[in-house]
């Protein structure tokens, strides 16, 4: 039988959880902002547990009327190639688009329309512009996932032999393909 000491101490107890649970809440919060502000923590630089690896194994429809691909057909690429997720849904891939068809005779670009219907991917890059040279239907998202990515869109920089060498989670930029994308790619296409 508990005493009414025993409920007053459970009573204490019970009201200082949350307390304490918004204590360790904010004490993370405060050391992800210091973060930031010293440059040690940056939000969008998501780490791709795919990153300098082959190219995993994903499963992909081909969309008409580009070719589709496969992991092998990465891993016999001689040259450098940009994978990247999108969706006709995704408001970032719509902006990226005009981003992506500069890249058009610069570097081959490979889509994979990510939890899409073909007919809504077909209408999005009618409308948006087609940059892709090959394009594959991730309708289940089972290729995202192998990829590791959280998100759409989403950018990889595969090298000869099927490596994985680069990753974005944010939609591409003049300045990011200037700056570090077109550079990379040079040097991985130079022997």
């Amino acid at each position: 039988m508990s005493t009414p000491t025993d409920n007053l101490t459970r009573r204490r107890l019970l009201m200082a959880l949350p307390l304490a649970g918004a204590g360790v809440a904010g004490f993370a919060f405060w050391k992800m902002l210091s973060g930031m502000e010293h440059g040690s923590f940056n939000p969008h630089d998501i780490n791709a547990p795919v990153l300098d690896r082959p190219v995993p194994d994903f499963p992909l429809t081909p969309l008409p009327p580009t070719e589709g691909f496969t992991a092998q057909d990465l891993q016999r690429t001689s040259k450098p190639v940009l994978v990247n997720f999108f969706a006709s849904w995704c408001i970032p891939c719509l902006a990226e688009m005009p981003t992506l068809m500069t890249l058009q005779g610069k570097l081959d670009i490979w889509g994979i329309a990510y939890k899409d219907k073909p007919e809504n991917t077909a209408s999005f890059l009618r409308h948006s512009g087609n940059p892709f040279t090959r394009l594959g239907d991730d309708h289940t998202g089972r290729a995202g996932m192998e990829w590791g990515i959280s998100g759409v869109p989403e950018t990889f920089l595969v090298g000869p032999g099927g490596v994985i060498r680069w990753h974005t989670a944010t939609p591409l930029t003049e300045e990011t393909i200037n700056r570090v994308l077109l550079p990379l790619a040079h040097r991985l296409q130079t022997p």
